[in-house]
């Protein structure tokens, strides 16, 4: 499948994001997607959707806290998801643009 991501795998165009796409994408940063990904990859589109930008850190934890739980907030949680990085890794399989102040 050939996906058009920038320099850094972050897909150049948000709105061709399909599951397909995010399962290559995972696949790219060596990440398999179970349903728990999926409850956060589709939380964070929400986000996108409401807010118009990927959120950081601070902002998705508090953004799954209300909308799931403080357990699916913490970051051991989200780390064990997403490691080193779970909000830049998080919006990069989901299609999303690079969270502002991620490394």
């Amino acid at each position: 499948m050939n996906i058009n991501v920038d320099a850094d795998g972050f897909l150049i165009d948000h709105t061709a994001w399909n599951e397909q796409i995010a399962e290559q994408l995972a696949c790219n940063e060596g990440l398999t997607l179970t349903p728990n990904h999926w409850q956060l990859i589709h939380l964070i589109r929400q986000f996108y959707a409401e807010f118009g930008l990927s959120p950081a850190m601070r902002p998705l934890a508090k953004y799954i806290k209300l909308h799931l739980s403080a357990d699916k907030a913490s970051s051991i949680y989200l780390m064990q998801l997403f490691p080193q990085s779970p909000a830049k890794y998080l919006a990069k399989i989901a299609g999303l643009p690079r969270p502002e102040n991620c490394l």
